[in-house]
């Protein structure tokens, strides 16, 4: 018998049983379809999550108070308070870190601003050093849309002046003017002097519900303490990145007196560094939600193992005819194992068209409904390789029953009611 048309005996003998076939099929559809979903998601998150990392530039080096943490036991040994202003300055002489082309200290936290009787839940960001608008336009891609940013004299002299993000006006303002009025933070008032254009998310700051001020002020009237919550440097070439990195550490080190590199009291990351780590964890997350997945297709492949096993004894007779005219064991194995392969093959395939269309349908609400900047992205890999596992389950999985069937004698089969 030719392989041609073992392949046809193999179509007709699922086409007598086309409703069989069709259950027999669905744990694989289901776990192809749950695989694609998953990868595609995967990808869809990890791309969202890398742009808002690489959306503060591939200069930008940031310096964070604290041990880098590289496992549980770490978080208890952070310290918090570890920035402090002297660091600020030195790190600001040219010549101790020469390739430092901007530097911007920040504080951040959750505050309360009011305006008459109207008040919204604001996420504050201190920072300054001359934060005029070229250097938020160069790491943030931030500029106001009305006014201005405050100045390194507004720093300095500790201004009560704040620019605030669209959301904060519409709460605060409604449809009124915001430029000049006075808003209240913690018991102090604040004049308004520059607001941000509708921006959304940028990094990990949502600009919109966000309000500035400066540094100085943030620290002494807001959160009355004299540390840093991060130190935002950009280099001047993206050669110089790694250098600028070394200076840093060095300076730090030497400032914190500091001389083994184990004890640092700091860290710092580049965007590439970061980047690289939420790499790491989407991809070991979606390798992980996709092991949970693959557990329905062996249980389809089980699933496929039995009812090829009933289609073995309700097929006996047939069998029996077919070697008693001239099949050999090996046309029976061949046919019932490609009948085995075919199944799970169309499986696969209708998976990968419901897991596209499935992960098309979840990256178009996700872009309209929550306003994420989503792109869906089809996991051609995921696609052949859940191709391949659906046919290798049908051959794993096939290979029992058509043995079964192969070894029947046709005496026996044809005597069989």
């Amino acid at each position: 018998m030719t392989f041609k048309h073992s392949i046809r005996t193999a179509i007709a003998g699922l086409r007598t049983n086309r409703s069989r076939s069709a259950l027999t099929i669905l744990g694989i559809v289901i776990g192809i379809t749950a695989i694609i979903v998953i990868v595609s998601l995967g990808n869809g998150a990890q791309a969202l999550i890398l742009g808002q990392v690489q959306g503060i530039g591939s200069k930008t080096i940031a310096i964070i108070p604290g041990r880098q943490p590289s496992g549980i036991s770490d978080f208890a040994s952070v310290f918090l308070d570890s920035l402090k202003e002297r660091d600020l300055e030195t790190i600001l002489n040219k010549s101790n870190v020469p390739h430092a082309e901007r530097v911007m200290p920040v504080v951040f936290g959750s505050i309360r601003t009011a305006f008459r009787n109207e008040t919204y839940q604001a996420t504050m960001l201190g920072a300054g050093n001359g934060i005029e608008d070229d250097i938020m336009r160069s790491i943030f891609d931030v500029s106001t849309e009305e006014g201005s940013m405050f100045t390194a004299a507004d720093v300095k002299s500790k201004a009560s002046v704040v620019v605030i993000g669209s959301k904060v006006r519409d709460k605060l303002f409604g449809t009124d003017p915001a430029l000049g009025e006075k808003i209240k933070i913690k018991d102090n008032q604040f004049r308004v002097i520059g607001i941000l254009p509708s921006k959304g998310q940028v990094s990990f700051f949502n600009f919109d519900e966000m309000v500035l001020v400066p540094y100085t002020v943030a620290q002494q009237y807001i959160l009355g303490r004299k540390y840093f919550d991060r130190i935002i440097v950009s280099a001047d070439s993206e050669e110089n990145i790694s250098r600028t990195v070394q200076d840093i550490k060095i300076l730090l080190r030497s400032n914190h007196r500091i001389d083994d590199p184990e004890k640092d009291d700091f860290f710092v990351e580049t965007q590439a560094d970061i980047a690289e780590r939420l790499r790491v964890v989407t991809n070991a997350l979606t390798a992980f939600l996709v092991a949970v997945a693959a557990v329905s297709l062996f249980v389809g492949g089980v699933g496929i193992m039995n009812i090829m096993l009933v289609s073995v004894t309700e097929r006996t007779r047939e069998i029996g005819l077919r070697k008693a005219i001239g099949a050999t064991e090996r046309d029976i194995l061949t046919q019932f194992l490609l009948e085995a392969v075919l199944l799970t093959g169309v499986g696969g395939i209708i998976g990968i068209i419901l897991g596209a269309l499935l992960s098309f349908g979840a990256a178009t609400v996700l872009r309209v409904a929550l306003n994420l900047d989503w792109s869906f992205n089809f996991p051609y890999g995921g696609a052949l390789l859940g191709l391949v596992v659906s046919v290798g389950i049908g051959l794993i999985f096939g290979i029992y029953p058509a043995r079964t069937a192969a070894r029947k004698s046709p005496i026996e089969a044809l005597r069989y009611e």
